[in-house]
This record gives C-alpha cells, structure tokens and sequence, in this order.
C-alpha cells in the first residue's frame, strides 16, 4: 500500500510540476515545437505501418519458414508467439522511454536497430539465429507507439484527433496488409525476401524521420527510469478515462481477433478452398474500412467522442451479422469487414485522443499503458477464435465476436451513465 502511495505521489508531484512550467511557457519552448504538417503525419504513419508489419509478416510464412528450419508443424507457432511476447515487453519498457529521452534519437535509434534484426533474420542459418531476430523485432515494433504519442505531442490542439487519426490508420493498416505483401514477395522471391524488402523501407524511413523530426524534445520528466515505469500504475489509479477506455481497447481488438486469426480457417476450407493470395487479399477490404475511419479523430477534437465511440460500437455489432454468412456469401464477409474495421479503428482513434489530451506530459506512458489492453485482447481473441471454430464451427465464431462486440457496447453505455466524459 505504501509503495501504491508513493507512487501516486510521484505522479501528482510530477503533474503540478509539469503544469505550473507549462503555465508560463518560454520562448524558446514554443520555437523548438513546429506543428507536425499533414505531410510528417503521413510519414508517421508510413512508420507505424512498416514497424507493426513486423511483426505478422511470419503469419502466412509459417509453412516455409517450419520446411527452412526442420521444425515441426506443430511447434512452428513459437516463431509468433516469441515475437508477441516481446512486443508486450517493448509496450511495458520502451515505449515509456518517449518521456524521458529525445524522441528524434529515440525513434530513428529503435528503427534502426530493428532494420539490423530483420537483415539477421532475413539471412538466419538456423532456428536458433531466426528466433532471436524475430524476438527483437517484436521487442523494437513498439515504436508505433512512440511515434502516435510523440505525433499527439506536437499536433496543434484542435487538430490533435485528426493527427491521431491519421497515424494510427497506419498501424491498422500495417497489420492488415503484412499477409498481403508477406504472401506476394514470397511467390516472387522466396520468404528471405519479405524481411531483407522490410528492412530497406524501414533503413529509408527511419533517415527521413532523423532529417525531419524536431531537434529539441518538449520538456521531458525529471524521473528516473524505475520511478518512470512506476508511475505508469499511477495512472492507472487516478485517471479513469484510461481505464475505460483501456478496456474498451480490450473488447474491441478481441473482437478484431476473433475475426482476423480465424476467418483463413472457413476460407482455405471446401466448399470456398481460397488460395492463401486471394485469403489475404481481405485485407484490403479492412484497410479501407480502417482508413475509412480516420474521420473519427476530427469528430473527437470537436467534442464528439462519446457519440462517435457509441456509434462506432453500434456498427461493430451489427458487423457480425453479414459475417455469420461468410461461408455462404463472400460479397456479405466483406461488407462485415468493411463495418467491423471502420469500427474498430474509429473507437480505437477515439480512445487515444481522448487519452493523450489528458496529462500532456505523460502521453508515451499513457500510450503503454492502454496498448498493453490492446496486447491483452488481441492475444485472448486469437486463442479463443481458434478453439471455438475447432468446436463449434463459423457459427461459434460468429456468436463469440457478438457476444464480446454486445459486452463492448453496453460497458460503454454503463460507464457513459456514469458520466466518464462528456463528449
């Protein structure tokens, strides 16, 4: 109980801290933060999609990468599970970082290293070698976050949702179009060549990023690192914003995994048989559906983000009904995920919005701190889909992702009564 007070107090301390200097702001403060152009946020974003697919690349490389290695099929899942495990790590250790070092060495510095680990695993001679490189790329993936809290940081207030919106609509699409490009490059070249292609676009990206991002940092925490991790629970307990909508973050990406890790088992299976090219080509269809709903941070600077996340969880139910048909009709599978994604991603950019407007001085632990429910619900959808279809079949499926999306819906209802925040 002490050490939960000490770190409340740590918290406010820094809090009335940050607030008082951010009363009298210097001139030479309000020099060194530009407003992030529309063109920078689009390069964020860029970013943020090629750092995410990182990570699900090796999703439809499974069957080669188990032929390469001489690992069973059964056992060949560890390639995911260690890269997930270590980017739950990265969400918890780095990302916290943003608060207290200079982000435009942070940023590029993480990217680059991740550049070196995807050239290893690329080039990997064994099992041993490819495994490591892929812990580090999960470990590193966690830029994605640096960057939404940094772009939070240096967008003009009342364009703040709009930024947010933006960004983040590259890590949904990162993760919606890894299978795509994974799959395509492996046809044409052979699997090495998805990570060695990834590694220059991100070795591209990240020197553009270390040519454009500001020199001078907003004025960081005085905190040392251990108080710096420390203080992320006390955030928890005082700002219930982030709990709401941290476990929102928890529904609705469940509900987003229920979909995504089991739609290839109906679609791969007779009567539908879809090669593993025309399976990934549904993500197009959910990426524009999350780019669809970028809308939503406009909606949010303008006070609207309790309507919108209302709506938004409205659609994701209703999402589930043109899928229940997806065995039947392929044309109703993507209307449902056109619905579901721009779902998702509208509650999703909502969410942060209305986060990182709270405690300015703290957005990359605020970012953590929600992600890792973010982390929590991917992981439990995907092992929940998985079993259920092994049960019950596409209809299991399709009452589990109701039933989360229907949980989703009247939590929010329940928190908005009690008056979370007016929107």
């Amino acid at each position: 109980m002490n050490n939960l007070q000490e770190t409340e107090s740590m918290v406010t301390g820094e809090r009335m801290g940050e607030e008082k200097r951010a009363a009298v702001p210097t001139a030479a403060t309000a020099a060194s933060v530009q407003p992030l152009t529309r063109w920078t946020a689009l390069l964020f974003a860029a970013a943020c999609g090629l750092a995410v697919a990182n990570v699900y690349y090796a999703q439809p490389l499974l069957d080669s990468l188990a032929a390469q290695f001489g690992i069973s099929h059964s056992s060949v899942g560890v390639v995911i599970t260690v890269t997930q495990i270590c980017y739950a790590i990265g969400l918890i250790l780095l990302v916290p970082l943003g608060d207290l070092l200079n982000r435009r060495r942070l940023i590029p510095g993480m990217m680059l290293i991740s550049v070196a680990a995807l050239v290893v695993v690329g080039t990997a001679a064994n099992r041993g070698i490819l495994l490591g490189g892929m812990a580090v790329i999960g470990l590193l993936a966690v830029v994605t976050q640096v960057l939404v809290a940094y772009a939070a940081t240096l967008a003009a207030p009342e364009s703040r949702g709009r930024v947010v919106g933006v960004v983040t609509s590259g890590v949904v699409i990162g993760i919606l179009l890894a299978r795509t490009f994974a799959g395509l490059l492996t046809d044409a070249a052979g699997w090495r060549s998805v990570y060695l292609a990834s590694a220059g676009l991100m070795l591209i990206v990240a020197c553009i990023l270390l040519k454009v991002l500001p020199g001078k940092d907003p004025e960081k925490t005085s905190l040392k690192y251990p108080q710096l991790l420390r203080s992320v629970l006390g955030l928890f307990v005082q700002e219930r914003i982030l709990r709401v909508r941290a476990m929102l973050a928890l529904l609705i990406f469940m509900a987003f995994s229920i979909l995504w890790t089991s739609l290839v088992l109906p679609l791969s299976s007779p009567p539908l048989s879809l090669s593993h090219s025309a399976i990934g080509a549904f993500g197009l269809a959910g990426a524009a559906g999350a780019v669809a709903a970028t809308r939503a941070g406009r909606l949010a600077d303008r006070g609207m983000g309790q309507r919108t996340t209302g709506v938004a969880l409205a659609l994701l139910l209703v999402s589930w009904l043109p899928i229940r048909y997806t065995e039947h009709s392929l044309l109703s599978l993507i209307l449902g995920i056109l619905l579901l994604d721009m779902a998702v991603q509208a509650v999703h950019v909502t969410n942060q919005s209305m986060i990182l407007s709270v405690r300015p001085e703290a957005r990359s632990r605020l970012t953590a701190a929600y992600m890792t429910f973010y982390s929590i619900g991917s992981a439990t959808g995907s092992i929940a889909s998985t079993s259920i279809y092994a049960r019950f079949g596409w209809d299991g499926v399709y009452m589990l992702g109701a039933g989360v999306s229907a949980f989703a819906l009247l939590f929010w209802a329940w928190t908005r009564r009690n008056g979370e925040k007016k929107g």
